[in-house]
């Protein structure tokens, strides 16, 4: 599984894969194997069955800022 995350985190080719997961072909085979087989499609469906976003955080490096407030161009005034 840490191999599926790899390869969607970095969006490398197969052929790419570090040593340690094992050689690419074997590892395309097995992905391969699971998504005809419909595990992907199990996961997802278990973890959308109870969605509670009491508790969801906006993670600060994905959103985008206006160039304003990144203090661009004369720095960060300190004046209310």
């Amino acid at each position: 599984m840490e191999v599926i995350l790899w390869k969607l985190r970095t969006g490398s080719p197969w052929r790419d894969l570090p040593p340690h997961f094992g050689k690419w072909n074997t590892v395309f085979k097995r992905y391969r194997d699971w998504v005809k087989a419909g595990v992907f499609e199990t996961i997802f469906a278990s973890v959308n069955e109870d969605v509670d976003l009491e508790y969801a955080m906006i993670d600060g490096t994905i959103v985008k800022v206006h160039r304003h407030g990144q203090g661009a161009k004369g720095g960060l005034s300190n004046s209310l």
